[in-house]
Formats: structure tokens, sequence, C-alpha cells
């Protein structure tokens, strides 16, 4: 016998000489032996020590040059509850868009406990914790998840249709909201009725949106929000009502279209012209005289 299989022998004896000294009566029935699965578990082999737990705590708690200040735990606990809010913000402006006009203020509440960690300021006891916070390890977790949702609010041109500060929307985006509204409200107006009657007299605010959304994308000062806004809008207009809205600039496209189709036609014809033309000065009169001498030399001669 191996002493391995010698150990667990003597340690099966010894098992149940101590379940016999402890039982009540000295013998155990079927139905009192404990089953196989609480005898492994309360075996020692499988019992974490209470000196393991201790070592296992201690490794959570660094000497305090190695620790990061009550300050910028205190900064790192605001920029989390912050973080989570502009995303619980985010998640039900996700559709329609509003992420622009319903989240600027819990982005710019982001933005300052970020700017606070990230800059060369120090807090109470000269403490930086710009290094401690975002630079201390590979990972750098605080920077990165700000810099998502930095992304994100760039992607969604946000900044212009809110102003420096995030204090509020752009007076070009209220106007353009109100003057959606409008559109809106004349759509629900007559939506339950006749689709002409709402194609005849939705037409003007369509008509005034279509202009200043046009202005707006020329002058670059929508964000997602207005840009979503306005595909919603014109695939009303156009799908669910079929409303058909000519817009001024087809008249000039036309023509111009126009002169592009004839314009080759004027080319081949103002080029047959011209070799006609041509033809008919080959033939000069200088040259018909002397064509003339020259036969009546040869019919003397002849």
């Amino acid at each position: 016998m191996s002493p391995h299989r010698h150990g667990s022998f003597w340690g099966f004896i010894v098992f149940n000489i101590y379940v016999l000294v402890s039982g009540d009566g000295g013998n155990l029935t079927a139905s009192e032996t404990p089953p196989l699965s609480s005898v492994v578990l309360s075996s020692a082999a499988f019992k974490p020590g209470l000196g393991s737990l201790l070592s296992l705590n201690l490794l959570s708690s660094f000497p305090e040059d190695l620790e990061i200040s009550d300050y910028c735990s205190q900064l790192l606990l605001i920029f989390g509850q912050r973080y989570v809010a502009y995303v619980n913000c985010l998640v039900p402006a996700a559709r329609p868009v509003k992420v622009c006009q319903n989240c600027f203020s819990s982005y710019g509440s982001l933005t300052e406990i970020f700017s606070n960690i990230s800059s060369d300021q120090v807090g109470p006891g000269n403490v930086s914790c710009r290094d401690s916070l975002l630079r201390s390890d590979r990972l750098m977790l605080v920077y990165e998840l700000f810099e998502n949702l930095k992304v994100l609010w760039e992607k969604s041109n946000c900044n212009n249709c809110i102003t420096k500060g995030f204090q509020n929307m752009t007076s070009d985006t209220l106007h353009f909201m109100t003057t959606l509204n409008q559109t809106l409200t004349c759509f629900e107006q007559y939506q339950q009725k006749n689709k002409t009657e709402l194609c005849t007299n939705c037409k003007t605010d369509y008509k005034n949106l279509n202009v200043l959304y046009g202005g707006m994308e020329k002058n670059k000062t929508m964000c997602i929000d207005i840009e979503d806004a306005m595909n919603m809008t014109r695939r009303l207009w156009s799908k669910n009502f079929n409303c058909s809205f000519p817009r001024e600039e087809t008249v000039p496209v036309i023509a111009v279209s126009s002169f592009m189709l004839f314009l080759p036609i004027i080319f081949y014809l103002s080029s047959f012209l011209h070799s006609e033309q041509k033809k008919r000065k080959l033939i000069h009169p200088n040259r018909a005289k002397s064509y003339s001498s020259l036969m009546n030399i040869q019919d003397n001669r002849s």
C-alpha cells in the first residue's frame, strides 16, 4: 500500500471513531448516517483556515503612501454617481433620439467632475488626484469610461445644439423644435381625416420646417436630435400620409437637364450646317474661269 493510500485509510478510521464516540448511543442507523457531501465539505481539507482568511483581508490594504486620499476617493465616488446618472439618461433617449436635449445637463455635470480629477489643481493636503485615479495602472478605467461617453457626445454633434457651459439649448435649436411641434400638431389634427386635406392644410408648416432644416444643415448648426426628428417627419409626410412636396429647385434643375439633353443635337446640327457651307465654297470663280479657258485651248488644238 502506498503512503498516500495508507494515510487516507487511517484518516477514514479516525473519522469513523469520531462519529461513533460523538453519536448518541454509539450506533448510527442508515437514516442517521451523514451524507457523503456533508462529510466531504465538513472535513478539514476543504475548510479555509482562519489564518488564510486573515491573509486575504490583509491584501486589501496597503501602506498609506500607496493608498489614495480621502479627497480623491470622494471625487471617484462622485464621478461614479454622475456617470451612472448620464447613462441612465441616455438609454431612454436612444429612440427617438433625444440624447442632446434631454441629457446635456447630466453630461455637463460628468464633464465638471472629470475636469476636477484630471486637473493639476491640488485638493486638501496638497493632493492631486490626476495621477492616482487616471494613470496609476495600465487599464486607466476612469479615463476610458469618460472617453467613451465623450466620443458618443461628439459623434452626436451635441455641441451644435447646446450652449457653452451646458446651460441650455441654442436659439436655433429651440426655434426648430417650435416649428417641428407646429408641424406635428397639424399632422395630429388631420391624420384621422382625409389625407388629401392633411397634405393641403399642413403644407405650409411642413415647408417652413424643411426650409429651416436646410439652413441649419448648410450652417452646420444641427445635432443628431434634429437630424433624427426631421427624418421621422419626412417619413410621416411621404410614407404614412402619401403627401408630395414639390421643391422650388426642381424648375432650374429641369431647365438645366433639358439643355444638357439637347446639347448634342445642337452640336451635330451646327456641325452639319457648317460643313454644307464649306462645300458651297469649294469651287471659286477664278478656278472656274481657268477651267473654261483650258477647255477652249484643248478644243482649238483639236
